[in-house]
Formats: structure tokens, sequence, C-alpha cells
């Protein structure tokens, strides 16, 4: 068989890196010049319009505090298996971001994470980033609900709230049958469902407690820095009104399956549409899309690149 040298392998994983990064940024150019949703002209000149700088340090300031916590969260769910320090998870929650920009609802964020740990280890990062997600997903989902309730009674729309508690009480027969069947049953990489609540079972109920905390904490950031730059961009709108908006649209666009292609016009159309039920137009709200998207991804998949770059693994 056809085996390449040691050189070899590392001019194609720069190779690979570097085509990596050229696929998202010349994604992030198409996202921000060619989005028919959102005029990125018209929303550069009304940034450059106002006095900018304070108002956009804070707004910086809380994006990284989102950050901050997704990096917490990450090295509190790996340290089941390993301690790493705070830099590396932070390195590893980047790059993986700046691989996974340019994907189908992300999905590349999994095999990215895990080619930063030893290969025996790889199974169970995985898993592990499996859990790291879905304790953000189970806090999306929380809020959601609530707030999807709250939407629909005081705005009356024709989905009722029974259809959504039958909705949910199918989901959780769903849950049960796959629950009842888990030895049948393959959900991850060949983990069984048994073994997957052995696993989390086995993660402790501190490292447990932290992540659900950090979890929060950011679900509560980047709801406050939504309505912040809402508020920024013009959109008059008290805070008890637009926290049931905010936590719908979280939902919403959360359980709606994106191609990358699409994802910004998903989540500025969701968000046209929840507002437009309080009186907001569309400018502020695809205004605010934008800049979340900016400030959440564009930026950190910046020092994403750069790691990703530098980074040399232990195994090629």
């Amino acid at each position: 068989m056809f085996a390449l040298s040691h050189k070899s392998k590392k001019k194609l994983l720069l190779a690979l890196k570097l085509f990596i990064l050229a696929s998202t940024f010349w994604y992030v150019y198409l996202k921000l010049t060619q989005n028919e949703a959102i005029d990125f002209n018209n929303f550069s000149n009304r940034i450059f319009d106002k006095n900018v700088l304070f108002s956009f340090l804070g707004f910086l300031l809380l994006a990284t505090a989102n950050w901050f916590f997704e990096i917490l969260k990450w090295k509190s769910i790996v340290s089941a298996i390993q301690n790493i320090s705070f830099k590396t998870a932070l390195k590893q929650s980047l790059a993986s971001l700046t691989v996974s920009l340019a994907t189908p609802n992300r999905i590349g964020e999994y095999g990215a994470k895990a080619y930063f740990f030893e290969k025996e280890k790889r199974k169970n990062i995985l898993l592990l980033n499996f859990f790291h997600n879905s304790f953000q997903m189970a806090v999306t989902m929380l809020f959601g609900v609530l707030g999807l309730w709250f939407v629909l009674k005081k705005y009356n729309l024709p989905l009722s709230v029974s259809k959504i508690f039958i909705g949910l009480f199918a989901v959780g027969v769903l849950i049960f049958l796959g629950i009842y069947f888990r030895k049948q049953s393959l959900v991850f990489k060949g983990f069984t469902i048994s073994k997957v609540i052995e696993k989390l079972r086995n993660i402790s109920n501190t490292i447990k407690l932290k992540v659900s905390l950090f979890s929060i904490l950011r679900y509560f950031i980047f709801s406050f820095l939504f309505y912040s730059l809402l508020n920024f961009f013009g959109a008059t709108i008290s805070l008890t009104q637009a926290v049931p908006l905010i936590f719908s649209m979280y939902l919403l666009v959360s359980i709606v399956p994106t191609i990358f292609i699409f994802d910004v016009v998903v989540r500025g159309g969701i968000a046209v549409w929840l507002f437009s039920l309080a009186g907001i137009s569309e400018l502020p709200v695809l205004s605010t899309v934008l800049t979340m998207w900016v400030l959440n991804f564009v930026l950190p998949s910046i020092f994403g690149g750069y790691y990703l770059l530098t980074y040399k693994p232990e195994t090629v």
C-alpha cells in the first residue's frame, strides 16, 4: 500500500488547513456582500452613521463573555477524561469553530475537536462534544418553549398551546421507546443508548452542574446582546416584550436544519417574522442578526484560523 512520508503528510495537512481557511473566509465574504436578505452596504452605513465606539466595545465585551463561558464549558466537559488548560480549550474551541463555519449545522465541529486529541480518546471526545452541545440545546429548548408559549398567548397565533404540548408528548414517547429498545439501537459512533446514558452518568455531578450553569449564562448573555443590538439599531421594544420573542427565535432557529449557504437567511427570516408581531420593522432586526453573526462567529473564526494554522498534532 502506498504510504506518505512524514514530510508529505505535513505538506498535505498544511494544504488542508489552507483549504479550510480559504473556504471559510470566502463563505464569510459571500455572506457579507451578496446576501439578498441583508443589504451589507445599508448595514455598514447605518453603523458608521452613529457614534459607535463606546457601544460596540460593550457589544464586543458581551460577545467575549459568551465565548468565555463556551470555552469554560468545553474545558469542564473534557475534564471527564483529560484536564486541559483554559488556553488549550480556547484554541480548540475557536479552531473548531473555523472548521465548522462552512459546514451544514456546524457538524464539522465534532471532527475538528476530536482531531486535537490522541486517537484512542477521539471516540470519547466525540461523545463528550455531543453532551457539551446537548446541555446548551436543553437550555435553549427549556426557555424557548416558555417563550413560545408566551408569544402564542399574547399574539393569538393559530397554533394552539395544546398542540405544542401534544407535540412535546409525542417527542417524549419517542425518547421513551428509544430508551426501551436501547440495547438494539445505535445512536452515536457505535454507542448504544444504554452506553450513552452510562457515559453520562459516569460524568461527575460537579461537571454536569458547571456545564449547566455555563450553558444558562451563555444563553442569557447572547439573548441580552441581541436585545441591546435591537435597541442600538433603532427598534423600540421593552425588555419584557422582547424576551419571549428572542427565546422563541432561538428555539425555532435551533430546530430548523439549515445548509450553511442559507443559515443567516433562515435566522433573519424567523427573526423578522417574530418581531413583526411586535411591530418592529425589518431593518433593525436584520442588522441585529448580521451583527450577532459577525460578533459571535466571524471574529472568533479569525482567531481560530490562526490557531488552526499553527497547531501541530502529536500524531498525523
